[in-house]
């Protein structure tokens, strides 16, 4: 097998304006051992590829970054854990967070939309998997909602005004069409959430159709929330995993078309 060095570009940071001591990375497809319709840099030990093929990939992350990233098996539920040093991979969970310097909140994603945050003075982070199940949530409790309330850094709405948050690459507003129950499951608890869809046409059996726009509907949840500083994703082309095959692995594109999907991966962590 060749030498992950020579196969891997570095991973592309997280560009936001992170307090001191906080560093955080998105991975993309380049490089890495998989083949098939994962070919590149997959993460994902769920998704049909070699499992020996996936198990190089997390060793050369981890060993690129200098940190233990922790896959956690995620279940596009509501489900928050923190990270320890003793934490295993597989936890079942959609948020993480941790003070821990060294170990990685990692989140994987393949259209879903990838949320890293940090606390103003860099001693706590937090990422979360926020697709369009967990985003909405039941009642208008998303994945956000309860990570505010498990994550000790996030619990005033003060400390979250201060925060530093990045949105991820995710399916983009031109391609991720919805039915009505998506549709309605945002604006049941949210009327204003209304604007971040657009009218598709009607399906065959007359129920509406929609686009959304996820990353606009992440930033309305959590301004809800009271976090002021949130950077990255706008909805733009740039950060769409469908329209960009070399660049980001995509489910929806792939899954369908070529029998499966790798997996990206963000992370986030302390390094003192």
């Amino acid at each position: 097998m060749p030498s992950a060095e020579r196969l891997l570009p570095a991973c592309p940071p997280a560009q936001a304006d992170w307090p001191a001591g906080v560093q955080a990375v998105c991975t993309e497809r380049a490089g890495g051992h998989s083949r098939g319709p994962w070919e590149g840099l997959n993460l994902g030990d769920h998704v049909g590829d070699d499992p020996l093929a996936v198990a190089a990939n997390r060793r050369w992350l981890a060993q690129s970054l200098g940190v233990r990233p922790v896959f956690l098996k995620q279940v596009h539920g509501l489900s928050v854990c923190r990270l320890l040093a003793q934490t295993p991979d597989g936890t079942v969970a959609d948020a993480c967070w941790t003070d821990v310097p060294g170990l990685a909140c990692t989140v994987m994603v393949a259209d879903c939309l990838p949320v890293l945050l940090a606390s103003a003075d860099g001693r706590s982070v937090a990422a979360a998997h926020a697709g369009w199940r967990g985003l909405a949530g039941h009642d208008g409790q998303g994945i956000l909602e309860a990570l505010c309330a498990q994550w000790p850094a996030a619990h005033d709405r003060a400390d979250r005004a201060a925060m530093t948050v990045w949105l991820g690459p995710c399916i983009g507003p031109q391609h991720f069409e919805v039915g009505q129950e998506v549709h309605q499951a945002f604006v049941a608890a949210d009327e204003g959430a209304a604007a971040c869809f657009r009218p598709g046409v009607p399906a065959a059996d007359g129920t509406q159709r929609h686009w959304a726009d996820l990353p606009a509907l992440a930033r309305r949840r959590l301004q809800r929330l009271g976090f002021e500083r949130v950077t990255g994703n706008d909805g733009g082309p740039a950060w769409c995993t469908v329209s960009q095959p070399s660049r980001f692995f995509s489910h929806r594109r792939d899954t369908a078309r070529l029998g499966g999907s790798g997996r990206m991966a963000a992370l986030i962590w302390r390094s003192v």
